[in-house]
């Protein structure tokens, strides 16, 4: 995957909009690039949204759902966020901005200020609370895995990683050396490990510091 080369250590990185799958300083599509009247019918639809979803489940929440709910045609809800999908994305975008603005711009260890390796000790246990607040969404866009990988927010925490690894000094091919960090976080994989098998977070926390010292020595 080609991937930008991230800023000298310390510079935030554009953050990525889930909704559009690019960056939000760039996207036509984010509340930024917005007529004032479709910024509102945007924000109008995702708040019909949340609230279904808060009600009713990820499972239950349908295009047609969300136009009901607020008031509009089906086809406005379309044309808005192209399909179910993108209505998701969309619904996790202010969540997941949240916490890119964490690791590009936050404190550190997670954010810039520590050394590359602490940060990336830090990034694991980060993504993996952030996800478990809102597992539900993660799961439902990870069934289509090929719209998720090709996603700006996993793209971006792939640079972020590989960026990390590569100012830590850490041998071999650090673009593939990240995509295995992150295949390692993925939603489904610790829903099935703390879910299907019991298992405390905490020790899929550990075992992420201990594949990150293996892979940056």
């Amino acid at each position: 995957m080609d991937t930008a080369v991230p800023p000298p250590s310390g510079e935030p990185l554009a953050v990525a909009d889930a909704a559009t799958g690019r960056s939000a300083a760039d996207a036509p599509g984010g509340p930024c690039g917005l007529r004032a009247d479709a910024a509102r019918n945007r924000a109008r639809l995702l708040d019909a949204a949340t609230h279904l979803l808060a009600e009713l489940g990820v499972a239950h929440l349908t295009m047609e759902a969300v136009a009901q709910a607020a008031g509009v045609g089906k086809g406005t809800v379309f044309r808005r966020f192209g399909d179910r999908t993108g209505l998701l994305f969309a619904l996790l975008d202010h969540r997941e901005q949240q916490f890119q603005a964490a690791f590009l711009s936050g404190p550190p260890p997670v954010g810039p200020g520590a050394p590359a390796l602490e940060r990336l000790h830090a990034f694991g246990p980060a993504v993996l609370r952030h996800e478990a607040c809102h597992q539900e969404l993660f799961l439902a866009l990870q069934t289509d895995p090929l719209r998720h990988l090709s996603s700006a927010p996993h793209q971006l925490r792939h640079t972020h990683l590989a960026h990390l690894l590569r100012e830590h000094g850490a041998e071999g091919d650090v673009e593939l050396l990240a995509h295995t960090l992150l295949a390692f976080l993925s939603t489904s994989l610790t829903h099935h490990l703390t879910v299907g098998c019991g298992m405390a977070l905490e020790r899929v926390e550990d075992t992420w510091h201990h594949l990150v010292a293996r892979l940056a020595s």
